[in-house]
């Protein structure tokens, strides 16, 4: 039997924003999670001289990956042999190549719900059962210790993201700490979606691995650094991992592009420009926390990172995919329906991506306002 997977429904409304546009429209793209700036200038200008100087080929950076490990040293105080990292083409990959490491077919993997598109379907890729805990507002949209100790059956597995998508929240340190705490005592995988750390607005974002070693790590250069399309993220898997890792990576992958790597390495160390990216992002947040609520958006999930506002949108509609792309074709505005992310309850949600300009936050704002005005008119008071 062939594993079937849900489509990513954001992707649909992406291809008629596109069409859109090239029939000539002004589309503001606020479905993705992709900085519209793009990789450090210093990182670009190293690219330029490898393409002019070197042939390239299958390659892994030594380099690279002792600066990654530099940094978890530097930046939560753990210490990773450089051979604990493998370098992955970008976070897609890299979580394949995780959960295959970690899990046979049939095994049950707990996850949040809302939570990223892809966890779920590519789980039932892999043809492993996806065990969906329902997180609302009073977890902050977020597993808890307490959710996890609860399964029973007990899972093999367990993907945190913190900070999540669609929402944002970031799980406070010391339930991090109870999580592992649960995950050890019943032998429970971990795989942690790290690939927005960097992007906070209300503190530090702890890595898994500061509570839990046996943890393995998902991160990538397509968030914080500015680098979706270059492809490149990485693993940071337990030593016992380490031979099962590289031999997934070799076969199915072989390496990430060179030229990512070459420019990945630079990139670590442009700290100056990619906080003024987040300076960027925290003021389009300010702006979208004040406006949202005036046009009827007034329950938001806490956009603690990343650059998501996952919004309840019940007061206009029961149909997430209809609502986003009717306010596209309105308003030329395109956001991502929650039904991606959350199945059961994500009908009523819809989730903006705050990666663009200021600018283009500014306008999107004038843009929809009085669209959601004129809804709240028709559709009366809730």
């Amino acid at each position: 039997m062939i594993a079937q997977v849900e489509p990513f429904h954001a992707i649909t409304v992406s291809r008629l924003a596109h069409d859109m546009e090239a029939a000539g429209h002004s589309i503001i793209h606020m479905e993705f999670g992709q900085p519209s700036t793009g990789a450090p200038v210093r990182a670009i200008a190293v690219a330029h001289e490898v393409l002019d100087n070197e042939a390239m080929g299958y390659w892994e950076s030594v380099p690279l990956k002792n600066r990654i490990a530099r940094h978890y040293a530097d930046t939560y105080g753990v210490e990773v042999d450089p051979e604990q990292v493998i370098l992955t083409c970008g976070a897609s990959p890299a979580f394949v190549m995780a959960l295959s490491c970690l899990f046979r077919p049939g095994a049950r993997v707990a996850l949040a719900r809302p939570g990223y598109v892809a966890y779920r379907n590519t789980l039932k890729a892999m043809y492993l059962e996806p065990v969906e805990l329902d997180c609302g507002e009073a977890e902050r949209f977020q597993v808890t210790a307490a959710a996890i100790d609860a399964l029973n059956p007990v899972p093999g597995g367990l993907i945190i993201a913190s900070p999540a998508n669609p929402t944002g929240t970031i799980i406070a340190p010391e339930e991090l700490s109870a999580i592992a705490d649960v995950c050890r005592r019943k032998d429970i995988r971990v795989v942690s979606d790290e690939i927005y750390h960097g992007l906070e607005y209300s503190g530090r974002a702890a890595s898994m691995l500061e509570h839990l070693p046996q943890a393995v790590v998902v991160n990538s250069f397509s968030k914080y650094f500015s680098m979706a399309g270059w492809r490149l993220g990485w693993l940071v898997v337990p030593p016992d991992l380490i031979g099962a890792a590289r031999a997934r990576m070799g076969n199915l992958f072989l390496t990430p592009p060179v030229l990512a790597q070459k420019a990945g390495l630079i990139a670590f160390d442009c700290r100056d420009e990619l906080k003024g990216h987040v300076e960027t992002y925290a003021r389009n947040r300010a702006i979208l926390l004040e406006a949202l609520p005036k046009m009827g958006l007034g329950h938001i999930a806490p956009p603690d990172g990343a650059f998501y506002i996952y919004a309840d949108a019940s007061e206009f509609t029961e149909d997430s995919l209809a609502f986003c792309t009717q306010l596209l074709g309105d308003t030329g505005v395109c956001i991502a329906p929650g039904i991606d992310f959350d199945p059961v309850n994500g009908h009523r949600f819809i989730r903006f991506s705050f990666a663009v300009s200021t600018q283009l936050i500014e306008e999107a704002v004038q843009r929809i306002t009085p669209w959601f005005a004129q809804r709240r008119l028709s559709t009366g008071p809730s």
